[in-house]
């Protein structure tokens, strides 16, 4: 290959999480939008820095919710209008209390597979490999550290202007991942 591995980003490591929102917070403020951070726990102030946009999880639970709760109700109706429709004690054919049972459980069923097929579609799971895992020391973000890779794909990403940038901040050390 040309001029060495591609470049994936360039990845700060940082000793307490104060030090990865902060630094998720500058790099915002900098300009940079295409960046992603890694501790070993969840921060919600962490995501406030990198201003993540709101989930798009529960707009697809609601549509699933409602598709399962239309198929339940038309598969009812089908089955007790259409199909075979049965005189039970003289009521109507299309007697929907009877069918809510059946709708409520297909809404649940829907919503919930519209939930876990959403979330993996969305996180782009599975995904057995990420190129930060090329990075020097990023197991340590499973256990004690904290990282802010920036992304090469970024508008703003020059390399030594963010290198630059990244060593501005004062991590413990600034690393290149090769994608």
């Amino acid at each position: 290959m040309r001029g060495g591995p591609r470049l994936w980003g360039l990845m700060a490591e940082f000793r307490t999480p104060q030090e990865l929102v902060d630094a998720a917070a500058r790099a915002r403020a900098e300009g940079y939008r295409r960046m992603d951070a890694y501790s070993p726990f969840p921060m919600e102030a962490l995501s406030e820095a990198l201003d993540l946009p709101a989930s798009k999880v529960p707009r697809l639970v609601l549509v699933g919710g409602t598709l399962g709760a239309l198929a339940g109700f038309a598969l009812q109706y089908w089955v007790s209008v259409i199909a075979y429709p049965l005189d039970v004690g003289g009521k109507p054919y299309n007697s929907w209390p009877a069918f809510i049972p059946v709708v409520f459980e297909c809404t649940i069923l829907c919503a919930g597979l519209f939930a876990v097929l959403g979330m993996l579609a969305l996180n782009g799971l599975p995904m057995p490999y990420h190129p930060v895992f090329n990075a020097p020391r990023f197991a340590l973000a499973s256990r004690d550290r904290y990282f802010l890779c920036i992304e090469a794909r970024d508008r703003k990403f020059d390399r030594q202007a963010t290198r630059r940038f990244l060593e501005g901040l004062r991590p413990s050390e600034v690393a290149e991942v090769a994608a």
